[in-house]
């Protein structure tokens, strides 16, 4: 993985040990969420990433405030030295290389593997090369998996942290945060991933394509979760923040999960526009996500 810096010779900070990214899944909201915390901070891109994993795209500027014709590529560097937060905005999916069964087509429990964890080892080594010692990693969960649902309470941000083995840390808890309960270290797909992040040969009977699939399955299967194992297994601190949603417009959804990475951060949003009016600001790529509102005179 190659870093090419916006100006030549400049590289990620030092002085911003703590980086943000998304974990590409349902609902694109880590992505969202992203999107939101570079707007509003003010962060300015330092460079890109090439991954040779990462599907390519292109796009027109992404945060404005008018569109001014800068190319936006699948993975960019951002940095905010006055909040010392270093972000990566990934727009593209990494490539799928996957032991696929029948059964996986119908039950949807793909284990990820191949390009992903090959990915996610290649970024942990650029960040620990970059200084970094926080990583903190935004992503959502299928609202259809959710075994426990409260409805007299708001959306509930669930987390693993590396601070301990079982993935608990007082920091979140003491947030309001809930500890992921499908994360479960010995359980054999997370054991699994664990050796393939810190370079080990599974023994051949460990996984089968053929073994049935339950439902904590999902979990170690998608991208949070080798980002995770990747990252922790280089001695980064890790954090995920996940939220369950749906697909369709989770804006909503956003906001709330990059107000608990600012919670996390011990930054108040409100005060991302200095004295001006508002905390919040929206990116320009957001004009048209969803395209116009429908037409009231339908109804």
């Amino acid at each position: 993985m190659e870093f090419a810096p916006e100006d030549e010779g400049r590289s990620l900070s030092p002085e911003c040990p703590t980086l943000l990214l998304p974990g590409l899944s349902i609902g694109n909201v880590g992505q969202l969420a992203v999107d939101l915390l570079i707007a509003s901070t003010r962060a300015k891109r330092v460079g890109w990433l090439d991954a040779p994993s990462v599907l390519p795209c292109v796009g027109n500027d992404a945060y404005g405030p008018v569109a001014e014709g800068d190319l936006a590529l699948p993975l960019e560097a951002y940095e905010s030295p006055l909040h010392a937060i270093s972000l990566i905005q990934q727009r593209s999916p990494v490539i799928k290389v996957v032991r696929w069964s029948h059964r996986n087509y119908l039950t949807g429990c793909a284990f990820i593997q191949g390009m992903m964890v090959t990915f996610a080892k290649k970024f942990a080594n650029f960040l620990v090369r970059s200084g970094k010692q926080h990583v903190i990693v935004l992503s959502s969960l299928d609202s259809g998996r959710r075994k426990n649902i409260d409805a007299s309470s708001g959306m509930q941000i669930y987390y693993i942290s590396s601070v301990s083995d079982d993935g608990t840390d007082t920091d979140c808890e003491n947030l309001g945060f809930e500890k992921l309960a499908e994360y479960n270290p010995s359980q054999r797909r997370w054991k699994y991933l664990t050796s393939l992040t810190e370079g080990a040969t599974p023994q051949e009977d460990v996984i089968s394509d053929e073994d049935e699939l339950l439902e904590d399955d999902y979990y170690p299967g998608l991208p949070f979760a080798a980002l995770f194992s990747c990252c922790k297994a280089k001695g980064l601190r890790v954090t995920c923040l996940l939220c369950y949603c749906s697909e369709g417009d989770n804006i909503t959804d956003s906001f709330q999960l990059a107000a608990a990475a600012c919670k996390l951060l011990g930054l108040n949003p409100d005060k991302f526009r200095g004295n001006e009016e508002g905390g919040w600001i929206t990116p320009l790529s957001w004009t048209t996500v969803y395209g116009p509102p429908p037409d009231m005179s339908l109804f």
